[in-house]
């Protein structure tokens, strides 16, 4: 039996200049595309419970973020896990307690796919948090990433629902910066979890646990 080699028409440069982009611009997308498969299509079980962002929303590469001791911390840092963020935008009452307990309680939940998540705490920057909860976000268990920023920078890129206070939400970031995933106000933990582990499974290969 004879091996004949297939004849590849030959692309003039600007055709494959073209081909290449387009290339390039389904890898891309294509973790995207998975996740609102994922989310939509697949979800046999109705309505998900979550809102998923669309378009996803980039982490601004030169948001001034600042540890809560002011030094510098490259937005380029945050990329390589999921985020579970939380925005205390106003004096943290008992209310955004109840939130960051929610967010500690919904990475453990995950069981082994907890390491694939971390807890990102944003605070804006004319906001003060308690030397208390300082404590219980950075003393205890896996710690929580803490940082500071411009207010109008965290609004410019996460978003609450109409109506609703940036406080009220927790948002899931991607591996690669981007805000996906927004949870109704004032959430509960197991039906926020079944939209945490739908998107994590429909995208197992973009990160590994640790970042």
């Amino acid at each position: 039996m004879a091996v004949h080699s297939v004849p590849v028409p030959d692309l003039d440069p600007p055709k494959r200049s073209r081909w290449t982009l387009w290339l390039v611009m389904l890898v891309c997308a294509a973790p995207v595309i998975a996740s609102y498969f994922s989310f939509y299509v697949l979800d046999l079980r109705g309505r998900a419970y979550s809102d998923l962002i669309t378009p996803t929303r980039d982490l601004p590469p030169a948001m001034a973020l600042t540890t809560l001791q002011g030094a510098p911390v490259s937005a380029e840092s945050l990329k390589g896990q999921w985020l579970l963020t939380y925005v205390p935008d106003r004096a943290c009452d008992e209310g955004c307690e109840r939130m960051l307990f929610m967010q500690r309680q919904l990475r453990e939940m995950l069981g082994k796919d907890r390491d694939k998540l971390d807890k990102l705490v944003l605070v804006p920057d004319d906001v003060t948090l308690t030397p208390a909860q300082i404590d219980a976000l950075t003393g205890h268990g896996a710690p929580a990433t803490v940082l500071r920023a411009p207010r109008s920078a965290i609004e410019g890129w996460l978003m609450a629902a109409p109506g609703r206070r940036m406080g009220e939400h927790l948002f899931l970031v991607d591996p690669m910066g981007r805000w996906m995933l927004r949870s109704p106000a004032t959430p509960e933990p197991s039906p926020l979890k079944k939209d945490l582990e739908r998107l994590m499974r429909a995208n197992a290969g973009w990160d590994k646990p640790g970042r």
